[in-house]
């Protein structure tokens, strides 16, 4: 009788004893479903790019570009780019913005990059502002990712 017991013991897979390990083996959670974005009325969109614009030029930004993105992308539907010579000068034009922006009742804007680097992005929901230094503009290229004449079919070229 002794036998069998002991051969039980050894059958029996062994049991993770951590939290840890237990969830390792139980493997990810499911993830709660994100509700969709509610699109913004054509009128107000229009409103904040105003609003988004006029901050832009009080503030001396340069080469100020407004993309259209609805139907081409999920994560907003217009995109302002626009330039900066100095670190302060983006820093105090992504502030300006971010108060312009509070003013017009947006609730969350969202502010990266402000703390001296070349690239600042300020997320408003459904338009999103880039603002950069003169080379990282043209290194990044978002003009040419995002622009218009992407949609239109290059001609083949001659044989």
């Amino acid at each position: 009788m002794a036998k069998s017991v002991a051969k039980l013991a050894v059958t029996t897979p062994p049991q993770p004893g951590t939290p840890r390990k237990k969830a390792s083996v139980a493997g990810p959670k499911p993830r709660a479903t994100r509700p969709a974005r509610e699109k913004a009325e054509p009128s107000r969109l229009d409103q904040l790019q105003q609003i988004i614009m006029s901050s832009l030029e009080d503030d001396k930004a340069e080469q100020v570009v407004a993309l259209d993105l609805a139907g081409r992308a999920s994560f907003a539907d217009r995109m302002v780019i626009a330039t900066g010579l100095a670190d302060r000068q983006i820093a105090a034009m992504a502030t300006h913005l971010e108060d312009k922006l509070q003013e017009a009742g947006l609730k969350r804007v969202q502010i990266e990059g402000a703390n001296g680097s070349d690239w600042v992005l300020i997320d408003a929901g459904d338009i999103v502002i880039h603002l950069f230094k003169p080379e990282s503009r043209t290194l990044y290229g978002l003009e040419r990712m995002w622009g218009a004449d992407l949609d239109e079919p290059t001609p083949p070229p001659p044989v």
